[in-house]
């Protein structure tokens, strides 16, 4: 069977689709997961993999983490199982991020190996392996098609692919003939991950039952961390990468943008829960995939809870509400937080006082992110602090507000993290890495006044966070905020809340098709 070609052939940015009638597709089978063969409106262009992503940068990158390994070197990759609620109830798949990163494949209980055979210089000899579950006519009339064998050849450009059912023996083989593994145990220190990788790995060896570490510690190889070197990798995105989370952030914008008009509508929210069940809809409806983690939707005073999730309350009308909301693509996510009155008045002079202070740091610090002004996260977070500390001291009752109280009481969180295939985009990184071109950041500072007679009272209970994506640049004219159509101003929101609704064409339609 033939291969499918790296062709990136160009289409037009959007198309009107007809849909009265399926289209008759001729392929060989159906896949697990979408296809540009099966799912054009995804995939709109021949070559990619997942959204936005080719099966070239795929293989590049593959290419690139075996030019970090030593000769006679294999990598396993260990996706993920499907997780259990209760009882036949599943929870939505996640795949393994670093399998996702390396290969886009989105199947359980499969397994990839990056073999590095030699490394000439000039060209570095790469097997990519494919353990994954075959097709099997009586699983997919319940679960829907997979793609089996023949998909992670044809489709994926596996070079070599196995059953899942021999994963054993097939393992044990490359790692007897290579002198180090690069594989992660999940089992440490993390109670769910035991049943996704020792069980999973479960099988007869030698006469007994087995793991695969027994397997590795009867080898001969130098077992590693695969990981780290990942990571490294992961930091750093691609064009194409950062254009798929610049979709995610406008998408999420305009999301959010509708539900700030809603507060001057004749159809306001009136709880949070609804609110939080809009925004899920409305970054489907925009072109996400699903909601990238759940989000904090908070009024008044629940702001206070930094990572408020209940969602539970009413939305008053002399109160704020704060949103901390995304949708995901193509397994990237976008990060947003966003602060508003639900007055059709607008902010009360006491908001407006807080609401300004935060967003001032927001810009002061994303003009920062930029390799030339030679800032780490950790650089900023004391620039946020340095400058919140100085917006309060503006207002009365705040004019003798110390540094340590600011960073211990009023922001007791960080500026940001990294943002990616995770919310929290490769944590092993050191805060006090300098952020360089390619990074992308969240910039998120906020302040949050308790019910503290310390505070002046028309302030306690108001909680204020304004956070954006930002693509980190080269010098200052590079830097790109990712989630920029989101009105944070505050001419921008109170009229956004008169007008009562978003003027933007288009912003209210269901995207069925995907342009990246």
């Amino acid at each position: 069977m033939l291969r499918l070609s790296w062709s990136l052939a160009r289409h037009p940015p959007c198309r009107q689709l007809l849909l009265a009638t399926r289209p008759k597709l001729e392929i060989p089978y159906k896949t697990g997961q979408p296809m540009h063969e099966t799912r054009k409106h995804i995939l709109p262009k021949a070559g990619e993999i997942t959204v936005g992503i080719s099966a070239l940068e795929y293989y590049h990158r593959r290419l690139e983490l075996a030019k970090q390994l030593p000769e006679r070197s294999a990598a396993i990759l260990v996706g993920n199982r499907i997780q259990h609620s209760s009882g036949a109830v599943f929870y939505d798949f996640q795949q393994d991020n670093d399998l996702y990163y390396l290969t886009g494949w989105l199947e359980p209980d499969s397994v990839a190996v990056i073999e590095k055979v030699a490394d000439t210089g000039s060209e570095t000899d790469v097997v990519f392996h494919m353990i994954v579950p075959p097709k099997n006519p009586a699983t997919e009339l319940w679960e829907g098609a997979k793609s089996g064998l023949e998909g992670a050849y044809d489709y994926f450009n596996a070079d070599e692919v196995a059953g899942i059912g021999r994963v054993d023996s097939y393992l044990r083989h490359i790692i007897e003939r290579n002198d180090y593994v690069y594989v992660d145990d999940k089992t440490k220190g993390n109670n769910t991950g035991n049943a996704n990788f020792k069980l999973f790995f479960n099988f007869t060896h030698k006469g007994h039952l087995a793991t695969i570490q027994e397997l590795l510690r009867t080898s001969r190889a130098t077992v590693r961390p695969l990981k780290p070197i990942v990571a490294e990798q992961r930091l750093i995105k691609s064009e194409a990468e950062i254009k798929v989370m610049h979709r995610a952030g406008k998408i999420s914008s305009r999301a959010i943008n509708t539900a700030i008009a809603r507060v001057g509508s004749v159809d306001p929210f009136l709880s949070e829960k609804t609110l939080a069940q809009y925004l899920e809809y409305a970054f489907v409806r925009g072109g996400c995939d699903k909601q990238a983690y759940i989000p904090v939707v908070a009024s008044g005073e629940n702001a206070l809870t930094i990572h408020y999730t209940r969602n539970d309350d009413l939305l008053y009308r002399d109160e704020t509400v704060f949103v901390d909301a995304g949708g995901k693509l193509g397994g990237y996510c976008a990060d947003i937080s966003r602060t508003w009155p639900n007055s059709p008045n607008g902010f009360s002079p006491a908001q407006k006082d807080i609401y300004q202070v935060v967003l001032e740091a927001n810009k002061v610090c994303i003009d920062q992110c930029h390799e030339n002004a030679a800032m780490s996260l950790q650089d900023l977070h004391e620039l946020s602090v340095t400058t919140l500390t100085q917006g309060l001291r503006q207002i009365t009752g705040f004019s003798n507000v110390t540094r340590t109280e600011v960073s211990r009481e009023l922001f007791p969180h960080y500026i940001g993290h990294h943002l990616g295939l995770d919310l929290h985009d490769i944590p092993s990184v050191s805060r006090h890495t300098r952020v360089k071109k390619g990074n992308v950041i969240t910039i998120e500072p906020g302040l949050y006044i308790p019910f503290d007679t310390k505070w002046p009272k028309q302030f306690q209970g108001i909680g204020v966070r304004v956070e954006d994506d930002i693509a980190v640049g080269k010098v200052s004219s590079d830097v790109l905020n990712l989630t920029s159509l989101c009105v944070k101003e505050v001419d921008d929101i109170e009229a956004l809340i008169r007008e009562g609704k978003v003027t933007t064409p288009g912003v209210y339609d269901e995207v069925v098709e995907i342009c990246i």
